[in-house]
């Protein structure tokens, strides 16, 4: 996979920058940057002042790119989102029965992303990171139902729809795939913050990843208690 990776283009909402940042070695070191100080500072101390500093550009120069920091958070987050859907497809194909593929699927979404596949400059693990403590930011706003009209969340969207056609796969009459998938995506950057941050919350342990096997029974479960309830 990391032969396929610089040849891999992830498309983003062209409704998020001005500029697409994947297309100069300046945009490129924008993002590289951003994930490291919004890593390390959060995306509430994270300005284009400090990041400039960090790349060795201008302010303005960003303001280029994106016209806020949550137009470049919303970058980082659809680019991961896209990230995630080329793992799954990649990681699905040669898998022909619906319920190893769902199996995979499960542990594609909520395994921790290592350093196995590198992009050449994107840290995907610091990244994740970035997903799990920012990206509900990236919606929860007064303007998240102009940006969903934008398109901006359509790699989200399209995440989740993949693993609901597996889900529908093994049991059509299933009736709420997209909020139990959400529901696992969103509650894997839940527990992971509660192991770092609020221990108690979770029996997740940092030495001992839990989520997946967790999520994989919760989600087989929940399918398999619908159908006898029928």
């Amino acid at each position: 996979m990391n032969d396929l990776l610089p040849k891999v283009k992830i498309s983003v909402s062209p409704n998020i920058f001005i500029k697409d940042p994947d297309t100069s070695d300046l945009g490129k070191k924008i993002l590289s940057g951003s994930i490291n100080l919004i890593d390390s500072l959060g995306i509430e101390n994270f300005t284009f002042k400090k990041l400039g500093n960090e790349i060795g550009a201008t302010e303005t120069a960003i303001y280029r790119y994106f016209e806020s920091k949550h137009k470049l958070l919303l970058y980082l987050t659809s680019w991961y989102w896209a990230w995630l859907e080329y793992k799954l497809v990649f990681g699905l194909s040669n898998i022909k029965n619906a319920e190893e593929r769902l199996d995979r699927a499960i542990k594609i979404i909520t395994e921790r992303d290592t350093m196995e596949f590198k992009h050449p400059y994107m840290d995907i693990p610091k990244l994740t990171d970035v997903i799990i403590s920012e990206s509900s930011k990236t919606y929860l706003t007064a303007d998240v139902d102009r940006e969903n009209t934008e398109g901006v969340f359509e790699g989200y969207k399209q995440l989740v729809k993949r693993i609901c056609d597996i889900i529908l796969e093994i049991n059509p009459q299933y009736p709420y795939p997209r909020m139990l998938v959400s529901t696992v995506i969103e509650g894997v950057h839940q527990q992971r913050f509660f192991a770092e941050h609020l221990p108690a919350l979770t029996d997740q342990k940092q030495d001992d990843d839990k989520i997946p096997a967790f999520y994989i029974d919760l989600v087989k479960k929940t399918i398999k208690n619908f159908e006898n309830e029928q």
